[in-house]
């Protein structure tokens, strides 16, 4: 109902709404969020050329925890309450913005471990996710306990995190870290015991296939850079060349993986929910490390990596395996027959160790190429069948 304001009642929307789809706002919210992956692919990049291996994983983990919370949080609010009137979308603009904040504190991340900006980028984004389950809150009925729940638990937490950044860079920072990220994670899950809010499986899972091409777009652009590089150095011309057709064939292959089964089916039930968005932070991470794992094979190749041959292929192997055992978790297994069951996963487990045969990423391939083959010949099951099992 339009009040003299021009809003409108924030009420939970129909879970069964059909032609539901993503909005132009969600749309151009994803792009942003382009900006922040970018970059962080790109610190990641430079950090294992650089031999950094450890201190890289700690900021990729850190940084990508904040990126993918943040998406997620907004994603799974706005299929259930999203209004798209212009205080809505003021409060998205100011979730963007925080994007951005966030993306100009990752390399001071990287480099410095000062994740002031950072932190402060991620507080933007979680208070205006306050505002709207505040609002949320007025027009949720039997929800409302839910909503409050929520906006009480991300807004004690945004302080704690402002407090994180007083605790001394190292060991003590990394625990108190993955202590206050398992309780944003904490935070859905006692908010729902006290009434499911409603999610639109179309669209939610349209949202997560959607961020899921930002980001394998972005090892296409690696391979892009692959070619660029070949054009200006004649002595690795080939071996660049081929980088860049198998990092095609590579991208072109997992997202045939992601999509082949129906991902609406993951989440019937509130578990199954929380499994398959929680997840999605290893799918996520490894899609944007496999674009850094590229770069990386391509200084391998030119000369500017202290990396060995072998660690410089796990860079690129070990993303696509972490990212199919993802998938294969929380989306195919259950709509698969027997075959692809074992296939998908000795599929993976073989590109992980790929880098230990001699032409590793050559084989990785035709190991990704064969798991394609299988699901083209053996395809989803029925819901039924899937029901029946």
């Amino acid at each position: 109902m339009s009040t003299r304001l021009h809003l409108n009642a924030m009420r939970p929307r129909d879970p069964d709404e059909a032609g539901r789809t993503a909005s132009t706002l969600e749309l151009f919210f994803d792009l942003v969020f382009v900006v922040a992956v970018s970059i962080a692919a790109v610190q990641f990049h430079h950090a294992l050329t650089e031999n950094h291996i450890v201190d890289g994983l700690i900021s990729y983990a850190f940084v990508f925890f904040a990126i993918w919370w943040a998406w997620m949080n907004f994603t799974w609010f706005a299929t259930s309450f999203e209004t798209d009137d212009w205080l809505y979308r003021v409060l998205t603009f100011l979730q963007m913005a925080g994007v951005l904040v966030l993306a100009s504190g990752i390399g001071s991340a990287f480099v410095d471990h000062e994740f002031g900006l950072v932190v402060v980028g991620y507080v933007i984004m979680r208070v205006a996710m306050v505002a709207q389950w505040l609002r949320a809150s007025v027009s949720a009925g039997d929800r409302r306990r839910t909503t409050q729940l929520y906006a009480a638990g991300i807004a004690v937490l945004q302080i704690l995190w402002l407090l994180w950044l007083l605790v001394p860079s190292g060991a003590a920072s990394t625990v108190a870290f993955v202590v206050l990220a398992g309780a944003e994670l904490a935070v859905p899950v006692i908010a729902e015991r006290q009434g499911t809010t409603p999610w639109n499986p179309h669209h939610i899972t349209e949202r997560y296939g959607l961020f899921t091409l930002i980001l394998l777009g972005e090892s296409l652009l690696a391979s892009s850079n692959a070619i660029i590089e070949a054009l200006d150095n004649d002595q690795a011309l080939a071996p660049l060349i081929s980088i860049a057709i198998l990092t095609f064939i590579a991208t072109a292959a997992l997202w045939w993986i992601y999509f082949w089964p129906p991902h609406h089916r993951a989440i019937g039930s509130l578990t199954d929910s929380l499994r398959y968005g929680y997840v999605h932070y290893f799918v996520f991470a490894a899609a944007g490390a496999f674009s850094a794992g590229i770069e990386v094979e391509i200084d391998a190749l030119t000369d500017h990596s202290v990396l060995t041959e072998t660690q410089s292929s796990f860079t690129v192997t070990i993303p696509i395996a972490v990212f199919i055992l993802g998938i294969w978790w929380i989306a195919l297994r259950a709509n698969a027959d027997r075959v692809v069951n074992t296939v998908v996963p000795v599929g993976a487990v073989l590109v992980l160790f790929d880098p230990l045969i001699p032409v590793p990423f050559a084989l990785t391939a035709v190991f990704l190429i064969a798991i394609v083959v299988v699901l083209v010949l053996r395809p989803p099951l029925s819901e039924e069948a899937t029901h029946a099992r």
